[in-house]
């Protein structure tokens, strides 16, 4: 099969993973920041809201796309990309015509129909931007592979449609590859409730069996009378509450109601946690992504500059989230005409993407073209 030879290629190998199921393993020593190998999308469906500006074959983002000349609705780079595109696009390509903007089934429903025209059943991927907007959705038969571990040794990222799997910590001979399949942010028992409810697994790894980091994750407030133990327990609860009315409020409430929530949720939370407690953080990224949108860059920024620090302490090295929010912060700062402020950001964000990217992806090289701009 092509995801053996490609595994083999890169000094990896399919193995059964005690408790796991198959997984790859290191057959040789890898650096933080090698490639350990790449895997183009099996196949993969770009999101609505970015159709235009992103090519529907490669995902790659340029402007003056070419229209498909039949359905008007498909953009390509060039007739290369058109080309290789169109025994997926043909599966579409007549009811676009037929129904025009009306054509508009969910990503699932696309990416669905294309998987089942190749018959196929494998697991299915996000792809990101570089300050992890959503892209589209594809399949990734190699990448699928790798098990996963809240402590991950690799990080997956993507160049159009290729994905790209590095080291961020060293690996020896021997050692399983491990990536993670969900935000690592959170507590422990959040995350196991996130697995079991995605993927039907609770993870075994060091940290989720010591809980070492679970303490500074859920920081309480430093108060000469500390809340008790059932106060900070119900508080608990109350935060899961209105972080799952908050992502059901994102459909149906405006802006100034969304940051509403936000606002009165972190000033209740905040009588019993820190700042730097993953719930408040949860709610300011919230409240960061409202004032983005409505174009309040002062309040965005406020947010942001609130979030970074913990966002370093909380999350791996080499975090993705870590680097799209240095690069969130860099333009703000720049669009304020804080140029010092915004060049520092920026080069944060180009120190975790070199190791997490790679030295040569094209988001590196836009970001470095907007410090020479500045």
């Amino acid at each position: 099969m092509r995801s053996e030879a490609v595994a083999e290629l890169c000094g990896l190998e399919r193995f059964a993973s005690a408790g796991k199921g198959r997984g790859l393993r290191a057959l040789r020593r890898f650096a933080v920041g090698e490639l350990l190998f790449s895997c183009p999308a099996y196949t993969a469906v770009l999101t609505a809201s970015e159709r235009g500006s992103h090519c529907d074959g490669c995902f790659g983002r340029k402007e003056g796309l070419s229209k498909c000349g039949r359905c008007k609705q498909a953009f390509y780079c060039d007739v290369e990309c058109q080309k290789e595109d169109w025994p997926m696009h043909k599966l579409e390509c007549s009811a676009m015509c037929a129904f025009g903007q009306n054509w508009n089934p969910s990503e699932t429903v696309r990416l669905t129909a294309r998987i089942l025209a190749k018959q196929v059943n494998c697991n299915g991927f996000t792809i990101e931007d570089e300050e992890l907007s959503h892209l589209g959705s594809a399949i990734f038969p190699d990448v699928a592979l790798m098990n996963h571990s809240c402590c991950p040794n690799v990080i997956v990222t993507y160049k159009g449609t290729l994905a790209e799997v590095r080291a961020v910590k060293e690996i020896e001979p021997g050692e399983e590859v491990f990536t993670s399949y969900i935000d690592l942010l959170y507590p422990t028992e959040d995350r196991n409730n996130r697995l079991r409810d995605s993927y039907f697994f609770d993870c075994d790894c060091e940290e989720c069996v010591t809980k070492e980091k679970d303490k500074d994750k859920l920081e309480i407030c430093k108060l000469n009378d500390p809340p008790s133990a059932e106060t900070v327990r119900d508080m608990i609860k109350y935060a899961r509450n209105v972080i799952e009315e908050f992502r059901r409020a994102k459909h149906y409430k405006s802006p100034s109601e969304l940051l509403e929530i936000c606002e009165l949720s972190l000033d209740k939370m905040g009588a019993v946690f820190e700042n730097s407690n993953v719930y408040m953080l949860h709610m300011m990224y919230q409240a960061m992504g409202v004032c983005l949108y409505v174009q309040d860059w002062e309040g965005a920024l406020r947010y942001g500059q609130k979030i970074i620090r913990p966002y370093s302490k909380h999350y791996p090295p080499y975090s993705l989230n870590v680097a799209s929010m240095w690069l969130k912060l860099g333009r703000l700062y720049m669009a304020l005409e804080n140029r010092a402020a915004g060049v520092k950001a920026l080069k944060k964000a180009i120190a975790i993407m070199e190791v997490a990217h790679g030295k040569d992806h094209p988001y590196i090289s836009e970001i470095k073209k907007e410090l020479e701009d500045h």
